[in-house]
């Protein structure tokens, strides 16, 4: 039997492993011609930022060499999408679209614009499951509502969603034929940088779905689990100066591993550990921590797909009255790593340098830019977005408005994390500041948090000269910290408690 061409469109879901929409296209050998379309035009006010074009470069390219091993070609195309679709369906006799549903205000728009398109053509459009463990249409609470809290949301999860099992890699697929298809040059879209700023990005990240698994490898083992970093994760993912995190959320982002397949991983790796007689306390309980930060990922899908104002917007009303200030000289410093704070510093030029932070670092950033600077929480969501290689939109607007105070499970109005403690705290030695604030190098540990406070013989031995070759602090943190609540406890009652 002769079946009809289907269409593969690939969106943020760049992988062969586990693709259900990839599945139903090639059902019953029906020839698939694969597709990429570049439009940022429909992700206005947030296309992909220049750390993210960079990364969707390299994961595009490894994705069209991963299909090429089966025979099939990629189309590259840029444009609106639901045009090229009807297009290249006609061009084919392709009577089927499926894609990846994707959650962001303006994919959802997207995809009834193509469904629109490409009914008169008779060709059907099914978007699949496959970013997510759960819909977030599905999970609500008691009464009926989406959650704004994540630990009830957690607990949900945990009683209702059930997991299932990965679908294989496809070890072969048949190609429709696509010789007179138009496909552009993936250089010709120009998604690399014009000045090469990305050396180290190239030098720590490898895009691509063997990246991806790679990353995974490393961080959950196939075996002897017990010696992985997985199973010191709870203490590891505090420590910003040591590899104890996955670094598996650009791979996530753009949909080179399914959160199932690690999920699965984590699973496996219990198991392999069991069988190995490893204790399993301590296994077990890093595994569960870094799961809950999988599901945290679902809480903050959860929110915007459900909230979807809060993409530019607060959770929390009376936030738009916030008495946020504008300093346009304190963001530039708080940007390039200028502060005088040597956590925020090191985590802010770590950013600029590999287009990521560690998570524990974003946390002390964001609360310095929001509550030490009083600047609006978007001027910081606006550079991660620009910055990351890992920019998500539900992440990115979760973490920022936790910070601030203003959104789902916001942190409470009062934590203001001081930036030298933090430091103290997760940095001791000073491994983390001295790799990325390298003039600080050679200050001791007992100073180099707060390097202001260091003797004059001890700056001088250390060659740093205070306004010179490191900065001063821009702010006083007793008095941001006393200008915070005050401007905090203006606005700030009770949070959401659904």
């Amino acid at each position: 039997m002769t079946h009809a061409p289907s269409i593969m469109w690939f969106r943020q879901d760049l992988r062969l492993d586990d693709n259900p929409a990839l599945r139903e296209a090639a059902r019953d050998g029906r020839p698939v011609v694969a597709v990429w379309i570049w439009h940022p035009e429909d992700e206005h006010p947030w296309p992909p930022g220049a750390a993210a074009r960079w990364w969707l470069h390299h994961s595009i390219g490894a994705l069209s060499a991963d299909l090429a091993k089966l025979g099939v070609r990629l189309v590259i195309r840029s444009g609106e999408p639901a045009a090229e679709l009807a297009g290249i369906a006609r061009a084919t006799g392709a009577r089927s679209v499926h894609a990846a549903t994707r959650y962001e205000p303006w994919a959802q728009a997207q995809e009834r614009r193509v469904a629109d398109a490409l009914a008169p053509l008779h060709v059907s459009c099914t978007f699949h499951a496959g970013l997510l463990l759960h819909d977030p249409a599905r999970i609500r609470t008691g009464s009926g509502v989406p959650y704004k809290v994540y630990t009830p949301f957690s607990k949900s999860v945990a009683a209702h969603v059930t997991v299932e099992p990965c679908i294989a890699r496809p070890s072969s697929m048949v190609a429709a034929d696509v010789a007179t298809v138009r496909s552009v040059a993936l250089d010709s879209l120009g998604l690399m940088p014009h000045i090469r700023w990305d050396d180290v990005m190239g030098r720590t990240w490898t895009p691509g779905e063997a990246g991806a698994r790679a990353r995974l490898e490393a961080f959950v083992p196939s075996r002897a689990a017990s010696a992985a970093p997985i199973a010191r994760y709870a203490a590891g993912r505090d420590e910003p100066g040591a590899p104890g995190t996955s670094m598996l959320s650009p791979h996530l982002h753009w949909g080179e591993i399914s959160p199932r397949r690690i999920w699965h991983a984590v699973d496996r790796a219990l198991a392999s550990s069991a069988a190995s007689g490893a204790p399993q306390g301590s296994v077990a309980s890093n595994a569960a921590k870094f799961k809950a930060e999988i599901v945290w990922r679902e809480f903050a899908y959860h929110v915007l797909a459900n909230f979807p104002v809060t993409a530019e917007s607060p959770l929390r009303p009376e936030f738009a009255k916030f008495p946020w200030s504008d300093d346009a000289a304190l963001r530039r410093a708080w940007e390039r790593g200028r502060t005088g704070y040597p956590l925020v510093d090191a985590g802010m030029r770590e950013l600029w340098a590999t287009g990521w932070m560690h998570n524990r670092v974003r946390m002390s950033v964001s609360s310095f830019l929001v509550k030490h600077l009083l600047q609006h929480w978007m001027h910081g969501a606006r550079w991660f977005w620009d910055t990351l290689v890992d920019a998500d939109l539900a992440s990115n607007t979760l973490g920022w408005q936790w910070s601030a105070g203003c959104g789902a499970d916001a942190a409470p109005y009062f934590r203001i994390f001081n930036p030298v403690l933090q430091g103290e705290k997760f940095d001791a030695d000073g491994a983390y500041v001295r790799r990325w604030v390298p003039e600080l190098a050679k200050v001791p540990s007992k100073w180099i948090h707060r390097v202001w406070e260091a003797p004059s013989d001890v700056l001088a031995a250390a060659g740093v000269t205070l306004g010179k070759t490191y900065p001063r602090p821009v702010v006083d943190h007793p008095e941001a910290r006393a200008r915070a609540l005050k401007a905090l406890t203006s606005v700030s009652k009770a949070g959401p408690r659904d």
